[in-house]
């Protein structure tokens, strides 16, 4: 039997689009970048390695695949890059707060 397809809402969010976002924290470094992130909004590579103690090549890519899937924003300040969280980044923070409570 064929599974039906559900349909979604123009403001509800696809299980594809979902999984994107959730696998973007499916990493424990990735989720302290983004904790980091949310509490030093306007932070780049280098000071995020350097409070993780960790690569700045290891750091970069992590932040890539934040970045990929909606979670962190990029904006450049002159030379600098600077990392924030995106609206949906936001959302996850709060999510990752109440679940490390329970």
């Amino acid at each position: 039997m064929l599974a039906k397809k559900r349909k979604f809402e123009k403001n509800i969010k696809s299980p594809k689009q979902m999984e994107r976002h959730l696998k973007g924290i499916a990493n424990h470094r990735r989720i302290e970048i983004l904790f980091l992130i949310a509490d030093n909004g306007g932070i780049n590579v280098e000071n995020i390695s350097e409070r993780l103690n960790c690569n700045m090549k290891t750091i970069s890519g992590h932040i890539l695949r934040l970045e990929q899937s909606g979670l962190i924003r990029k904006s450049y300040r002159g030379r600098a890059v600077i990392h924030e969280l995106s609206p949906y980044g936001k959302i996850l923070h709060r999510f990752l707060i109440s679940f490390s409570k329970q």
